[in-house]
């Protein structure tokens, strides 16, 4: 008899055949995060699980299920940060994520939002379609220049290493970043320096995985070593940012502007923020590419396949 397993979101076909060749597959049919009531029946009724970003299976939710069936939470995505990992592997189950699938094409959206505020495309994609564009004019929506810039990224995990090779092999930026451990060879020439001097560099890329110990690390303290004339671009988790702090710095002109791609409380984006022509707003699109989709979900069957043959998951967070 195969495993039964619960899919919390709508994946790409090739995915999903994949997994029905192993198991016994339910498709849940909705593109919102499990309610609290759906994250108890999923550990009571499946032999394990296929979460994503929203599905938040917190240390309440084990605590709740005394006849819990489920024996792993194979994760889509190499963030984890809405499964308490601790709390599920004392309850016996085990978490699995799918790293290295996401690592190019988050990079891209770092260097699209980059790139987008900038040289303010979305404000003047908005001004062209909104028919208020009456012709080139040699002081017409000036930006700022990013060849030969310096960047601070914030984080020099796989993510951020490809954010520095982008920055320093495609556009010559002087890269310096801040990392809580010491690298020891970053791939691209670059400098390991503190967080303020990592934060006073022209943009300021944070790639730090979502979690307690990066909780607010964005926050009104960390935001006053940036220049007036610095950008900032958001691609790790929402909650990595406290969004009141970033809107202040931003509404008093301390910074010059912000690229954002996740948010504090997503989907919910504050009025403040789209209210603002200096912030490019994408709406979570970091590996929103079909092939980088299908790859993450094989992974995450693979992490299953793994798990139910009796062996050690390949991506074991």
């Amino acid at each position: 008899m195969k495993p039964r397993i619960l899919v919390t979101r709508r994946l790409p076909f090739r995915v999903i055949e994949a997994a029905q060749a192993h198991f016994d597959v339910t498709l849940r049919d909705n593109h919102h995060p499990l309610s609290p009531d759906e994250l108890r029946a999923a550990l009571r009724d499946y032999d394990g699980v296929l979460p994503t970003l929203g599905d938040r299976f917190q240390a309440d939710v084990f605590a709740d299920v005394s006849d819990l069936k489920s024996k792993i939470l194979a994760n889509f995505g190499v963030g984890f940060n809405h499964i308490d990992a601790v709390a599920a592997r004392a309850a016996g189950v085990e978490v699995t994520n799918t790293p290295g699938a996401v690592t190019d094409a988050t990079a891209d959206i770092a260097m699209t939002l980059i790139l987008m505020t900038a040289r303010r495309a979305g404000e003047g994609e908005r001004l062209l379609r909104a028919a208020k564009w009456d012709g080139w004019g040699p002081t017409q929506m000036l930006g700022a220049h990013v060849s030969g810039k310096s960047v601070g990224i914030i984080g020099m995990g796989r993510i951020g290493k490809a954010i520095a090779r982008r920055c320093h092999f495609g556009f010559g930026m002087q890269v310096i970043f801040y990392n809580r451990s010491m690298v020891a060879d970053a791939g691209m020439p670059a400098t390991q320096v503190d967080m303020a001097a990592a934060m006073a560099a022209d943009f300021v890329v944070v790639a730090v995985p979502g979690g307690a110990a990066t909780h607010h690390l964005m926050n009104a303290k960390t935001l006053q070593h940036m220049k007036k004339t610095g950008f900032f671009i958001n691609i790790s988790r929402g909650d990595v940012v406290d969004e009141a702090a970033l809107i202040a710095h931003l509404q008093a002109g301390h910074i010059a502007g912000a690229g954002l791609d996740v948010y504090e409380f997503e989907p919910h984006v504050p009025p403040a923020l789209m209210a603002m022509e200096n912030v490019t707003l994408l709406p979570h699109l970091g590996t929103a590419a079909l092939e980088v989709r299908e790859a993450m979900g094989l992974m995450a069957v693979d992490n299953l396949v793994a798990f139910f043959a009796g062996n050690t998951p390949p991506n074991r967070v």
